[in-house]
């Protein structure tokens, strides 16, 4: 974007993370766009220690102001568990721990700049990821007259080296290194890790990169039993003791971290177009999906459960492609949020060096009747019923094959036109 293009600003918030990118961007916004720079870091549970002297970075990076917002308890109610509820997994194997808080993150950055006058937003999203478009798509949704910064759209520095380099020459301290180059994203649900090694797929990822969880080799010999309860499908205690949303999150990453549950090795088709390889840590998540399913499928009907699981499909994708604020997303989670009434008891699960195993569930509203299910007693069910039932259910194929067709459709016979009369 040349100078004539760029828009005029005069206050702009950007979503600060003090990390590499947003790092660089405060001090390259003064000189590019002569604007003032607020900085907005949302807290939704990457960890004391990126926390940790943030504001005073942001100040020295140039920023007027640093303005920190404690959402981690609101990420998880409104934004995981119903994430969770709905079963949303993309592409069989992410939990959509980046994909869930880039929405929330960028709502509050419209609250900041509401708050501070600001006529721009700013993210350190690259032109080639997908954060670009979950923020600015919900920046659309909910102010559209908010003007847009993307600096990796528009600067020279085309490299995570080129950065260090522009931090380095700015007098900017930053973690990263040439050296130890991975691209990471952590909040309460999850941490990802990017680049480096892992721009070859063939790589194994080393065992240092992880940070969540231990390697199922040196996970505890011994398995250990965690029960969860659910309430309408929301988890509220863990081993009997109730907790808040984040907290449960937070003691199931602790307890699955330690067995090696929740690591995920993927290579994603991003929304941009092209594939991307990343390695994922979500212990917790991980427990509560699995335990969430296995209630699930104690108290919903088939039909119910059947269709759910495609609706979570579309869910995934939602959440994915940066649609949160969408009527899809809202009608999706109405129909989601009517299914999970009878959704309430106790799952208890094993762990045991990367692997969940059931060791029971219980519910009020359990449909599984041994009445119902047991080969012994025929009170509530007369087996000679199950003929009829074959009969009609394959009456379809009976014809199939009465006609002579093939099982494939595949050489059908040609149709003889000659006895078939013209009008």
């Amino acid at each position: 974007m040349s100078p004539k293009t760029k828009p005029q600003v005069k206050k702009v918030v950007l979503a600060y993370s003090g990390g590499l990118d947003t790092s660089v961007i405060v001090p390259w916004l003064k000189e590019n766009y002569g604007c003032e720079v607020i900085c907005f870091c949302a807290d939704v549970g990457q960890g004391d220690e990126d926390m940790r002297g943030l504001e005073q970075k942001a100040i020295n990076s140039g920023a007027s102001q640093c303005i920190i917002h404690d959402m981690k308890e609101e990420f998880a109610s409104e934004y995981l568990f119903p994430m969770l509820k709905a079963g949303a997994v993309y592409e069989h194997k992410y939990l959509l721990g980046t994909s869930v808080a880039r929405p929330l993150i960028a709502k509050h950055l419209v609250d900041v700049a509401h708050q501070v006058g600001a006529d721009a937003i700013a993210h350190g999203a690259t032109g080639k990821g997908n954060d670009q478009v979950r923020f600015e798509l919900t920046v659309m949704a909910l102010d559209p007259r908010l003007k847009i910064i993307a600096p990796w759209r528009e600067w020279d520095i085309r490299s995570r080296e080129d950065a260090i380099a522009y931090a380095a020459k700015h007098k900017i301290p930053v973690t990263a290194t040439i050296k130890s180059i991975y691209s990471r994203d952590s909040n309460l649900w999850h941490l990802s890790h990017e680049g480096g090694l892992l721009e070859d797929p063939w790589n194994e990822p080393e065992e240092v990169m992880y940070q969540l969880s231990t390697s199922p080799e040196n996970a505890p010999e011994a398995g250990q039993y965690v029960e969860i309860e659910f309430e309408t499908g929301n988890p509220v205690a863990v081993n009997g003791e109730k907790l808040s949303p984040a907290k449960i999150v937070e003691t199931l990453n602790a307890i699955g971290g330690a067995h090696a549950i929740g690591r995920v090795d993927l290579v994603e088709n991003r929304l941009v177009g092209m594939k991307s390889h990343g390695v994922y840590e979500t212990p917790g998540g991980t427990i509560l999906l699995y335990a969430h399913r296995e209630l699930e499928s104690l108290v919903l009907d088939r039909e119910t459960m059947h269709f759910k699981e495609m609706v979570a499909v579309k869910y995934a994708e939602v959440t994915y492609n940066g649609l949160w604020f969408t009527p899809l997303r809202e009608a999706i989670d109405a129909f989601v949020n009517a299914t999970q009434g009878p959704v309430t008891g106790t799952v208890k699960l094993k762990l045991y060096k990367g692997n969940i195993i059931t060791a029971g569930k219980k519910s009020p509203f359990s449909l599984y009747r041994e009445d119902f299910a047991t080969f012994g007693e025929e009170d509530v069910y007369d087996q000679s019923h199950a003929e009829g039932f074959i009969r009609l259910f394959g009456l379809s194929m009976k014809v199939r094959a009465m006609n002579g067709l093939p099982v494939s459709g595949l050489d059908m016979p040609k149709p003889d036109y000659s006895k078939f009369k013209r009008d």
